[in-house]
């Protein structure tokens, strides 16, 4: 069994650029005192960092069984290895349980034992909810009157906004316990969730202009509630809608092809590179409002190394 959680952890948790976990350790380096960044404490700190890579891995495998990809980072989805099959199911309800494991054997005892334990239960909680409003939103008959900008924030908010960097800052915070942190908490999250925000609608753009780079996407086939389709609809002519009406939401490469054969006829990828502009000139300035000099150059450097981003980070 332990060879087989072994193998599990190394195919699903190991092969990322690791940003969200590190995020963790980086974040805990800002806000604690020098005096507390002690060897031990910094190897907690990274602790947290890789149950923060076991959550998103454990969710990318429900994910990808959901949507019945082929490839994730270039290699099959781990419920298309062979002989796996569904019992990827119980392979990432073991992952979840081994992070609880982790965090139990490691923090119980000290005072951030609780926050820790229940942050990670509420973002995946509300992880979940959105993952359900996601996929509800794409198995009904396809109504385009239905994919609204609203309706996609609140997809967003629950499915991922928190989950992206909020969860890692904020296990930070807990495991710090800083006081004057605890302070502009309000702030931090404001830009923590605009990041999250941000960071969903590079992953719609980039599987649909950077096909093969995250992951074989199926936003299109599934007739998802994405940042593309919302856009489109704001653009499309009378003749226009009625590709999308035929087209979108539908298995058939063609269909798929002239869906997005559209997305390039009406400029979405530049849409896309001045959305990114200026949301990344947005956050710039809320990141320049934080008083702590070291959280400033902790957020502007997460913020860049999203910024611009053509290569997978999940």
């Amino acid at each position: 069994m332990h060879l087989y959680i072994t193998q599990v952890l190394q195919y699903n948790v190991s092969r990322t650029k690791h940003l969200h976990s590190l995020a963790v350790v980086y974040a805990y380096k800002s806000i604690a005192p020098s005096e507390q960044q002690t060897e031990d404490n910094i190897r907690l700190a990274r602790i947290l960092g890789w149950c923060v890579e076991m959550t998103l891995a454990f969710m990318v495998i429900v994910d990808d069984i959901v949507d019945q990809s082929m490839l994730r980072r270039g290699k099959p989805c781990w419920h298309r290895c062979d002989e796996t099959g569904l019992m990827a199911i119980n392979d990432a309800l073991l992952i979840e349980s081994s992070l609880y494991y982790l965090i139990q054997k490691h923090f119980k005892g000290k005072e951030c034992y609780i926050n820790l334990v229940e942050t990670f239960q509420q973002v995946l909680f509300e992880s979940q909810i959105g993952e359900f409003l996601d996929m509800v939103s794409s198995s009904k008959k396809l109504n385009l009157d239905q994919f609204t900008i609203n309706r996609r924030n609140s997809i967003v908010q629950s499915k991922t906004e928190k989950i992206t960097f909020l969860l890692p800052v904020f296990l930070a915070v807990h495991y710090a316990g800083i006081e004057k942190v605890r302070d502009m908490v309000k702030q931090l999250e404001t830009i923590l969730l605009e990041m999250g925000h941000f960071y969903q609608v590079q992953d719609d753009c980039l599987g649909c202009f950077f096909d093969g780079l995250r992951k074989d996407s199926t936003d299109i086939e599934e007739g998802r509630c994405t940042w593309l389709i919302i856009k489109a609809l704001e653009r499309v002519t009378p003749e226009q809608r009625k590709i999308l009406e035929e087209c979108y939401g539908v298995s058939d490469p063609e269909k798929v092809k002239r869906v997005k054969q559209l997305y390039i006829d009406l400029d979405l990828q530049n849409a896309y590179f001045k959305y990114e502009k200026e949301t990344y000139n947005a956050l710039s300035a809320l990141i320049q409002k934080i008083s702590c000099k070291n959280l400033q150059n902790f957020f502007m450097g997460l913020l860049g190394k999203i910024y611009g981003r053509r290569i997978d980070f999940n």
